[in-house]
């Protein structure tokens, strides 16, 4: 039904957006709170960066669009689950101002809400293992292990500069390390929900038994004959007619895969929500994130970014969702290090540490039971 199919997308933007102010934090915590920039200049900075990182890759957005359940296993009842679980998990820590895992939420969301729909079997274990449970233990110990080591070159680098000099310096660091820092959560966090909308989009062709056309070495003959399947199809009349700008497509990639296009509208509609909500910010996090868990400098802070960049990046090339709140969080935490065990404020970081391992399980059971009420309420969609 086309009118549930906008319900999610409209859904799906606003889970979107709530991640970009949940997660502005990762971005600027660090610049608001050693005074490189104010919280309305700092929002403002990260949510254009965040816009123009969406546009850097869709590797990540493959993945979650057909990596954690097979579209055709997935209704969009399935969808609107996952975002309301998602939704009120990150709500509910963004209230205590607790900086949990927006991406962990929503693939949490996605397992629950299909198992209450198919049953355990019809998630994509080794995928969610290999792609979201190692990461999620990988990824802040290499961001902590990458930030501490250059505290430590940093530090062996200006040892005979002025404090004032290293002060001045760094802080101008912080600054850029601020905004690629924006970008790369930007790279991977919106990238997660152009997925959630992609699959949402394959599972509402299955249910009208119409496949994404794969286009590497289309010929015009295979473009005309899936025109034709389009037409033939019980879609919507306005999808028939703009199916090529609506509908998602796939080619083959060099391991001979075949891998999700995400359509154009879906990736600018997410760099808009995610910029928007960055914007509007998330006050407590930040607070949390830049002063609750250690004081640091801002030689310190450009360490934490750039480790957080670095870490981030790298795991969007790679199609890995990875949890930007995690790796900006140990790196804040690896940075700090530098001044012993005893600077870190533990009661904080065991606090995080806690949210960090209840997100998945708490967000899968409030989408079993959004599944729960869904289908109670429209049958199975």
């Amino acid at each position: 039904m086309l009118e549930l199919l906008i319900l999610v997308v409209v859904v799906a933007l606003i889970f979107d957006f709530i991640n970009g102010f949940h997660d502005a934090a990762n971005a600027i915590a660090t610049s608001v709170s050693t005074g490189v920039m104010s919280v309305r200049t700092a929002v403002v900075v990260s949510g254009i960066f965040n816009f123009v990182g969406a546009f850097a890759g869709t590797a990540v957005a493959a993945f979650i669009a057909k990596g954690i359940a097979d579209p055709a296993n997935v209704t969009q009842l399935v969808v609107l689950a996952a975002l309301i679980g998602a939704s009120a998990w990150n709500l509910i820590t963004w209230w205590w101002g607790i900086p949990s895992s927006s991406s962990h939420a929503l693939v949490g969301g996605l397992c629950g809400a299909v198992i209450a729909s198919k049953g355990f079997a019809f998630v994509e274990w080794g995928g969610v293992m290999a792609k979201v449970a190692i990461p999620l233990i990988l990824s802040p110990l290499i961001g902590l292990s990458i930030a501490f080591l250059l505290m430590i070159a940093s530090l062996w680098i200006v040892r005979r500069w002025r404090p004032n000099t290293v002060n001045t310096g760094s802080r101008g660091l912080q600054l850029v390390s601020a905004c690629t820092l924006s970008f790369a959560h930007g790279m991977n966090d919106a990238q997660k929900v152009m997925g959630v909308i992609t699959m949402a989009l394959i599972a509402f062709m299955a249910s009208h038994q119409v496949m994404p056309l794969v286009t590497t070495g289309v010929t015009p003959e295979q473009v005309a004959i899936h025109a034709e399947v389009v037409a033939g199809s019980t879609l919507p009349a306005i999808i028939k007619d703009h199916h090529a700008h609506l509908l998602p497509t796939a080619h083959i990639d060099a391991k001979g895969k075949s891998t999700t296009d995400i359509p154009v509208w879906v990736i600018v509609a997410c760099a808009l929500a995610m910029c928007f909500g960055t914007m509007a910010g998330g006050k407590k996090i930040i607070k949390t994130m830049g002063t609750k868990i250690i004081k640091i400098s801002p030689l310190q802070g450009f360490a934490a970014q750039t480790s957080g960049t670095g870490t981030i990046i790298a795991a969007s090339v790679l199609g890995i969702p990875v949890s930007t709140t995690h790796c900006i969080t140990a790196s804040i935490m690896g940075a700090g290090l530098i001044k012993g065990l005893a600077a870190i404020r533990w009661g904080t970081a065991v606090n995080i540490l806690v949210a960090w391992v209840l997100t998945l399980p708490a967000s899968a059971i409030m989408a079993w039971i959004a599944e729960e009420i869904l289908m109670a309420c429209f049958g199975h969609g």
